[in-house]
């Protein structure tokens, strides 16, 4: 349910925090301080003077952790829900859309798609949600799956996706387009898509057998690691290595890039490579400045991605 901004809760540590800049993002990519927090932004999308948005990042926030104040926006288990509704206060305030109606989902690493015409009465269960009308402030939480926004400037319409890996196998960020070119008309190559901060293929380890898995449903599949075993293949020097009566090794594990996978699906939709963002900062790499689960376990707090759509512009 969208939560009213009317009640806060009056933390005596507000705008205390200091954030410094520990990491440079390179390209078009550029991070910026706004009332106390840090906040990615895209040269394209800064050009859209009717466009909200902003990656998060974990400092200037009030939730504490080890001695740390975060900027933690998702209800765990470790944080009281008052702390996380003035994270989210703050990062609305931030990008100056703290009248627009927040509407993160219920995230379930699926390929639903919600559209919304309206502020929600529950939070609907989904991976990514799009929308073109104003005031509405469509939001994702990561802590190291791909965040990507997807903005058409000539119908003025948005979305927002959630791709860890099971979002990329099934394909929903060119769902997503499919759904943009439904409901709003939208034509690919007029897309642009920012995929923010996610864990990289520097530090993604997974299973050999994802390699089968991608490969069975994407023509470039393999691509997407830093090895084409599966985990099936003979060993001839198995038997070196092994006590009667004999098994097998473990398979193999593999590197796979996110990002990568879903950069190829945004192009097989159509999406223009020039209009195609992609950050290099990966969240298990900069802990100093975004939150990882694969680092940090269960009691890593969460980003949020959002965009929307500005009235009278």
């Amino acid at each position: 349910m969208a939560r009213p901004k009317a009640s806060r809760p009056n933390f005596a540590s507000r705008n205390q925090t200091d954030p410094t800049l520990p990491t440079s993002p390179q390209g078009p990519w550029k991070l910026r301080k706004r009332n106390g927090l840090l906040v990615l932004e895209l040269e394209a999308f800064g050009r859209l003077r009717w466009l909200v948005y902003g990656f998060s990042t974990r400092a200037g926030g009030v939730s504490t952790l080890h001695g740390q104040s975060l900027l933690n926006l998702s209800y765990t288990d470790w944080d009281l829900n008052q702390r996380v509704e003035e994270n989210r206060f703050r990062l609305q305030r931030a990008l100056d859309a703290s009248e627009f109606a927040l509407l993160p989902l219920r995230q379930i690493h699926s390929d639903l798609i919600e559209l919304f015409t309206a502020p929600a009465a529950r939070t609907p269960h989904g991976d990514a949600s799009l929308t073109s009308r104003p005031g509405l402030l469509l939001a994702i939480q990561t802590a190291d799956c791909v965040p990507l926004l997807v903005v058409d400037p000539k119908r003025r319409a948005v979305a927002a996706v959630h791709a860890g890996w099971r979002g990329t196998l099934a394909r929903i960020a060119e769902k997503t387009v499919g759904r943009m070119q439904l409901h709003f008309g939208s034509k690919p190559r007029d897309l642009l898509a920012a995929l923010g901060p996610s864990i990289g293929p520097c530090c993604y380890e997974v299973a050999a057998e994802f390699v089968t898995q991608f490969s069975s449903q994407f023509a470039d599949g393999a691509s997407y690691f830093d090895s084409a075993r599966t985990g099936e293949e003979p060993n001839p020097l198995e038997w070196l290595s092994q006590m009667p009566p004999g098994h097998r090794p473990p398979p193999k594990t593999v590197h796979l890039d996110l990002r990568k996978a879903n950069r190829s699906q945004l192009l097989a939709a159509g999406l223009a490579e020039r209009n195609l963002f992609i950050s290099d900062l990966c969240t298990a790499c900069h802990t100093d400045l975004f939150f990882s689960y694969r680092k940090e376990g269960p009691r890593s707090g969460r980003l949020m991605a959002l965009v929307g759509i500005r009235r009278h512009q």
